[in-house]
């Protein structure tokens, strides 16, 4: 997932440190060098009391032009005994040399820096299916954190990294423990009602069984709703997989109301102390105004505790855009995406949960049963690669 976002930080960190450390060799160049003092000539033996660089170690002494190299060596040796040792070195040396390495081993982040990272980002985060507006979300706080702040240079990717993480935290909605609030309204006698929605092919049938096997592995009983009553052999799927669960199924007709499907198969719940009825509906594209308004009125007649808006993870700003839809005609309360096992980016996850302000609860990661896992922010977030 967000395929090479972390080589990209590297990437920009060290282009920021590289264009810091022309900014200072540029400001060495502009100050004015000192005047030092030349040697008047003298004699052989005078030559003592020149001043050499105490980097004369780093000289190939056999290079130096000289017929007296033993001289020299000697005189070096003299000058590294009257040398100042480094815990010699006076207060107002340390304290220059102190500042120095310290404008060194920090760097701030200017408007312009950031500027030319956040194109980049936006570009990765819009190729990893985040949908612009979303991108703005993560982009923004990202800035408030960095920019203008100190920050130690080789802590620099990780300070970008670990302020991108808790950014994407923020994004992602917390989700609730959907078996915590079956469990509450059991304690008052009532079904708990789910309602499914999503189009053709998001896997919404196959997903209400995999919450059906889930919930009955938690010892909560459940009963399936065929109220696609439009979608040929969209009855015969629901049935065959409450054979395999072992689960009632509520179905009428072909061509029937879905709306009366879904209510009568909340009063056998009623009858025969069902924990949990679960409603499969046709699979209707977001843009059929006339479709729309039929799942309003199955939410409207069924009245149900939790509508479930089920998408695929590796639509990506279609799957948004349907969550949208879904969202605006019956208000929809939890987000399920299908198909995680096979999403390398994971930008649909970050997009579908932001703009309907709602959470996701579970990730399909396969085709059987069991394959239904809870989402977990920080779980997704390390899945990220960041």
């Amino acid at each position: 997932m967000f395929k090479f976002l972390k080589d990209k930080i590297k990437k920009w960190t060290k282009k920021v440190h590289k264009e810091k450390a022309i900014e200072e060799s540029e400001k060495k160049l502009k100050e004015k060098p000192k005047k030092t003092k030349t040697p008047k000539k003298g004699k052989k033996e005078d030559i003592k009391e020149i001043e050499i660089p105490l980097k004369l170690d780093s000289i190939a002494i056999t290079g130096v032009r000289t017929p007296d190299t033993e001289k020299l060596e000697e005189i070096k040796k003299e000058l590294e005994k009257k040398s100042p040792s480094q815990e010699q070195e006076s207060p107002e040396k340390k304290g220059f040399f102190s500042k120095l390495k310290e404008k060194f081993s920090h760097t701030i982040i200017s408007e312009k820096d950031f500027e030319e990272y956040s194109e980049e980002l936006e570009m990765i985060l819009l190729e990893n299916n985040v949908a612009l507006g979303v991108s703005d979300k993560i982009i923004e706080p990202l800035k408030q954190k960095i920019v203008g702040k100190e920050i130690e240079k080789q802590e620099l990717e990780k300070e970008i990294s670990e302020s991108l993480k808790k950014t994407i935290e923020e994004v992602l909605i917390e989700p609730f423990n959907l078996v915590e609030e079956i469990a509450s309204l059991k304690q008052e006698g009532k079904p708990y009602v789910i309602l499914f929605c999503g189009i053709n092919g998001s896997g919404k049938t196959t997903t209400l069984a995999k919450l059906a096997h889930k919930l009955k592995k938690k010892k909560l009983k459940s009963v399936l709703a065929a109220a696609d009553t439009f979608r040929a052999a969209a009855i015969d799927q629901l049935k065959t997989h409450g054979e395999k669960l072992k689960i009632p199924v509520i179905a009428h007709e072909y061509g029937s109301d879905p709306a009366s499907v879904g209510f009568d198969a909340i009063q056998y719940a009623k009858k025969h102390n069902i924990d949990v009825v679960l409603i499969d509906t046709a699979g209707r594209m977001y843009t059929d105004k006339n479709l729309m308004q039929e799942i309003k009125k199955i939410a409207r007649v069924c009245k149900p505790n939790l509508k479930i808006f089920v998408g695929e993870s590796i639509s990506g700003n279609d799957s948004t855009e349907q969550a949208k839809a879904f969202n605006e005609a019956v208000e929809i309360d939890a987000i399920i995406l299908s198909k995680a096992d096979i999403d390398e980016k994971g930008g649909t996850a970050l997009s579908v949960g932001q703009v309907t302000n709602k959470p996701i609860i579970y990730l399909g990661t396969g085709q059987e049963y069991d394959k239904l896992e809870e989402f977990n922010k920080k779980d997704f977030i390390k899945k990220l690669g960041l």
